[in-house]
């Protein structure tokens, strides 16, 4: 046995301020999270530059609190592993910069690490990974079927064309006057509704695995404006119902396609929207019908934004040799597959 590989990962790319430190990959010592949903809420949306100023007024107290929790030292840091990338610049700064200092300070190599790449592998905090597998990113930003083929090899065969699907969820629910984040409450009023409108679905060419939600979202803003001029009440439960499942009917017929396609060992979930109630239950059922493939859910927790998924990931890129000189620097518009 050899000494143990202890890795801190730093997540700042949107409005979550975020330290962790992980243990050879896997084992969770400290995850700590301050929130800014609060300071954002009012706005319907992040605001960039109040991002930029929690996260500076954050940082220092989240780096002390991960350590602190995990019970470790400086001293005893094999290397830093930051989201460099992408996400809102001056979100990504505060991190990239804060993790500098500690690096050059303690004399800790540093690894850049792509924020989608630590949602896939926030997996491997709950499981082993099987190669070639398959994953289904669904966050605010991002909608995208990446297939890896080992440890650190990205290839992206889908992606969103327009809207991501949680861009589409929050804008839908400031239709109907949802608070932000509007994903978590769409999914809470589908639950009680039923799927009773015909809205589209975008299926683009046959064998293409990009998506598009420009228009199911456009079909819901005129579905809505259209009753409110005819003097027509629709029960939100329903409008959310049936946006549900528009959305969940087109990610997972293109992800089960996909998995077949590929031959696959493993399905994984991953991003904010991986949290969604009814896509959980929906990929769980459709899974059912690949043979031998092990589908993996990552818990609530490390669904939305955090830094143990990108010490997760970080391990993986600090055990292949990757490591990021001073100036590194924050990249809104970082390539996945810098890392393959």
């Amino acid at each position: 046995m050899g000494k143990d590989r202890i890795i801190m990962g730093v997540e700042t790319s949107c409005d979550e301020t975020a330290v962790a430190i992980i243990k050879n990959g896997k084992e969770i010592l400290s995850n700590v999270v301050a929130s800014q949903i609060d300071s954002h809420k009012r706005f319907g949306g992040v605001v960039p530059e109040i991002a930029s100023r929690h996260h500076v007024e954050q940082v220092t107290v989240v780096f002390e609190e991960a350590l602190k929790q995990a019970g470790v030292s400086y001293e005893e840091i094999d290397g830093i592993a930051v989201t460099e990338g992408p996400g809102l610049v001056g979100a990504l700064l505060i991190g990239v910069n804060a993790a500098k200092a500690i690096a050059f300070a303690h004399n800790i190599p540093l690894v850049g690490v792509h924020h989608i790449a630590g949602h896939i592998y926030a997996n491997r905090l709950v499981a082993d990974l099987k190669f070639p597998l398959l994953t289904l990113v669904v966050s605010g930003g991002h909608t995208e079927l990446v297939v890896m083929k080992e440890h650190g090899h990205f290839e992206v065969i889908g992606e969103t064309r327009d809207d991501a699907v949680g861009e589409a969820y929050d804008k839908v629910a400031r239709t109907l006057n949802l608070p932000y984040p509007g994903g978590p409450h769409i999914d809470r009023l589908a639950y009680e509704g039923e799927d009773t409108l015909s809205l589209p679905r975008a299926w683009l060419e046959e064998d293409s695995y990009d998506f598009s939600f420009s228009g199911l979202k456009s079909a819901v803003i005129n579905t809505v404006h259209n009753a409110e001029q005819r003097g027509e009440q629709i029960r939100p439960q329903d409008l959310a119902a049936s946006f549900q499942a528009s959305v969940i009917d087109v990610l997972v017929t293109k992800t089960i396609k996909a998995a077949k396609a590929f031959g696959v060992k493993q399905l994984l979930l991953a991003g904010g929207v991986a949290a969604n109630k009814g896509l959980r239950a929906a990929i769980e059922v459709a899974v059912q019908e690949l043979e031998e493939v092990e589908l993996v859910i990552p818990p609530l927790s490390l669904c939305t934004d955090n830094a143990a998924m990108i010490g997760a990931a970080g391990s993986v890129f600090f055990e292949k040799g990757q490591r990021a000189d001073l100036a590194l620097n924050g990249n809104p518009g970082l390539d996945l597959t810098i890392h393959n």
